[in-house]
């Protein structure tokens, strides 16, 4: 083995960055430049209480956006995001509960899903059906058949559908991933991805009336509607099955869809999955403690997650860290260090993504090419986080037809191949494309 130097690595960092100055945007500077040149992009946002604020203040950033409706079925938050564009000199948008209101609109261009998990893959079918573009947030979708359908629709439609990885775009990652790939840090055996945190007990609720100013049935949308418990909507809906995807849904996909940017593989041969409740009381469904491993043919990937001890691995509470036999480097929240035995061989400092990001996606609905964060490229993360959740409610050992998109994918699991999909209510159901 050849010991990666200092100059080493700078000069792969220097070769890396030359070759990223092409597709790396420089986000709103740039975005105000050119908007006088640029047609207006008339988005309509759905799921505007937490995640779907932070895409406005994002999307806001670039002057060529007009925010057409804001759509969500508590018309308690609609106030409040149409307040936050207004503030900023935007013209009021509709505020309607239904975001099918907005896809009937002709003059709208692009949907923004920012709703719970469970509607992401009907709302961006729906979304391309009805002609729009789509920027849909993070995990893609509830379930792998969902992220199967998802791309078809963007294929059949010809929509560009970008996803909420942002570190796709993100120069710092962008130059990790170069360096992974050119063996600089040697070959790559195994990535170790985690996250730690501290979160609250949500309790235990009875089912009780929705509230008056949610339209629960459309909150639930695919989901069940059969009961409404007070510690499920806004957050706490992620650490149910029939909504969310449990935390390696929520935050796996971004250590995980980096982990399998850097390897360059798509589908494991075998996952596994361990861990449990062991430390909440509640209502929480998924696993507070969750070790995923995803074995592919020359390297392994693993996950862990604890909901309730912030102290991570390094004494980091996010990390992916890709072991090389030369060297390591470890990424975190933003930027990285390449370790050789023991010793910090170089720092890339964190670099700006989410403006990048949406700048990426927006030059996109003019070229027509595939974003950074396509919806192909996001299933296929996402599709880890679903293996793991399926591994872990079935616990059981799930070996992969990587060839297959059938009932076949899991081989010989009745089980856990019944977890590939879900039930659908009438009138939420996912359709077929074609």
């Amino acid at each position: 083995m050849t010991d990666l130097t200092r100059r080493d690595f700078l000069s792969t960092s220097a070769f890396a960055a030359a070759g990223l100055m092409a597709s790396v945007h420089v986000g709103p500077a740039r975005a105000a430049e050119d908007a006088k040149d640029k047609k207006p992009v008339r988005v309509a946002v759905m799921g505007v209480n937490g995640r779907g604020r932070g895409l406005i203040s994002t999307f806001m950033n670039f002057p060529e956006v007009e925010f057409a409706y804001i759509c969500d079925p508590d018309e308690n938050v609609m106030p409040g995001a149409v307040k936050q564009i207004t503030d900023k000199g935007k013209k009021a948008p509709k505020a309607v509960a239904d975001f099918r209101t907005a896809l009937d609109d002709k003059d709208v261009d692009v949907l923004i899903c920012a709703a719970p998990d469970h509607w992401h893959a009907l709302a961006t079918i729906w979304g391309c059906q009805a002609g729009k573009d789509v920027y849909c947030e993070k995990p893609c979708s509830h379930n792998i058949e969902e992220g199967r359908r998802m791309i078809e629709a963007a294929r059949y439609h010809k929509r560009v559908v970008g996803c909420g990885t942002q570190r796709r775009s993100g120069a710092d990652y962008m130059d990790a991933v170069k360096a992974i790939q050119s063996g600089k840090i040697g070959k790559v055996s195994f990535v170790r991805c985690w996250i730690t945190s501290t979160r609250p007990n949500i309790g235990k609720e009875q089912p009780v009336d929705p509230p008056k100013n949610l339209d629960f049935s459309l909150w639930a949308g695919p989901g069940s509607a059969s009961y409404y418990k007070k510690n499920l909507v806004h957050y706490h809906w992620h650490w149910r099955w029939d909504y969310g995807t449990g935390e390696c849904g929520n935050n796996g996909i971004h250590a995980l869809d980096i982990a399998r940017w850097g390897l360059g593989v798509d589908v494991p041969n075998y996952v596994t999955c361990g861990g449990a409740k062991y430390h909440f009381e509640d209502d929480q469904e998924t696993p507070d403690t969750q070790l995923a491993t995803f074995d592919f043919d020359n390297a392994a990937i693993q996950w862990e997650h604890r909901t309730w001890s912030k102290r991570g691995i390094d004494g980091a509470d996010f990390g992916i860290a890709f072991y090389g036999s030369d060297a390591t480097l470890v990424c975190g929240s933003s930027g990285y260090t390449v370790y050789q035995k023991e010793k910090a061989v170089e720092t890339r400092k964190p670099a700006s993504r989410d403006n990048e990001h949406v700048q990426n996606f927006l030059d996109c609905l003019i070229s027509r090419e595939k974003p950074n964060a396509d919806v192909e490229i996001c299933h296929h993360s996402t599709q880890l986080c679903h293996l793991a959740n399926i591994a872990w409610r079935t616990r059981s050992t799930l070996q992969l037809n990587p060839k297959s998109t059938s009932t076949d994918f899991i081989q010989n699991n009745p089980a856990a191949s019944a977890l590939l999909g879900r039930e659908y209510r009438k009138g939420f159901e996912l359709p077929k494309i074609g």
